[in-house]
């Protein structure tokens, strides 16, 4: 695989420690947080931050602290993304803070109703979490699966109690 040469930043957030990677066209990569103990990629900051990117990355700070926040005005660099996951993404970004929605609802609302498996595959592969909130759907049973990012589904799990999500703040009794 071919080293990223854009620049990067990180940032801390209610998560731990973030990075975002941008071009000219807008973010190109967000990266959660390594879970503690893990040995994982080393972040390096990079030297000047655009205004469109120091704004990115106020947004995602506000969002992992719990705040209501719209990033649908995030300009995403989304060369290389496919037309299906860029329909994925786009209503992925519809959803709104503190809510949730299935993997049919993305596949119905893009107009391919039998394509849930295809929009996990995609949502697994999401360059931008956060911006592209793919914490925020779930299995048509509400549980939570298929979450790729450092510390899995407790990251998940961790980013709908920040949001205020129902269902998700609350101790699992019986699983």
């Amino acid at each position: 695989m071919e080293r990223e040469t854009t620049p990067i930043v990180t940032f801390e957030t209610a998560l731990g420690r973030c990075a975002v990677r941008w071009s000219d066209g807008g973010i190109t990569r967000v990266m959660l947080p390594i879970a503690a103990g893990r040995v994982g990629r080393r972040f390096e900051d990079g030297a000047a931050v655009p205004p469109f990117v120091r704004r990115a990355i106020d947004g995602m700070v506000a969002v992992l602290a719990g705040e209501s926040r719209d990033l649908r005005d995030v300009a995403l660099d989304e060369r290389g993304v496919d037309a299906f996951r860029r329909d994925v993404y786009a209503a992925t970004r519809a959803i709104p803070p503190g809510t949730t929605r299935t993997y049919g609802d993305i596949a119905r609302s893009i107009g391919a109703p039998g394509a849930a498996r295809d929009v996990g595959a995609a949502l697994a592969r999401n360059p931008f979490p956060i911006v592209v909130p793919c914490h925020r759907v779930v299995a048509a049973s509400g549980a939570l699966t298929g979450f790729s990012a450092p510390g899995g589904l407790a990251t998940k799990r961790r980013m709908l109690e920040l949001e205020g999500a129902p269902g998700y703040g609350q101790q699992v009794l019986f699983g």
